[in-house]
């Protein structure tokens, strides 16, 4: 399985919902980037992604972008393959 790094943000449903839709898919483990509580987080979440909003997904070193982005791959069938990748 690929390594999942998700900044989000405490009570941000779409984070819940994206991780939700990983664990249904067999990911056992996010690695988690809070950007409401590390210092300096959502400042180089912005830069490296261009977006201000949680969360931002990334698959590897892939940018997804958020849940509606991730859910979008799950429902054309491309987002098990970059799973297994």
């Amino acid at each position: 399985m690929a390594e999942i790094t998700m900044y989000s943000a405490q009570g941000c449903g779409y984070c819940q919902s994206a991780e939700r839709l990983l664990a249904r898919k067999g990911i056992a483990h996010i690695n988690k980037i809070r950007v409401d509580t590390e210092p300096g987080q959502w400042e180089a979440m912005s830069a490296k992604t261009g977006r201000r909003t949680v969360p931002q997904i990334y698959i590897g070193e892939l940018h997804v972008g958020g849940f509606d982005d991730l859910n979008a791959l799950d429902v054309s069938g491309r987002l098990d393959a970059l799973l297994n990748a």
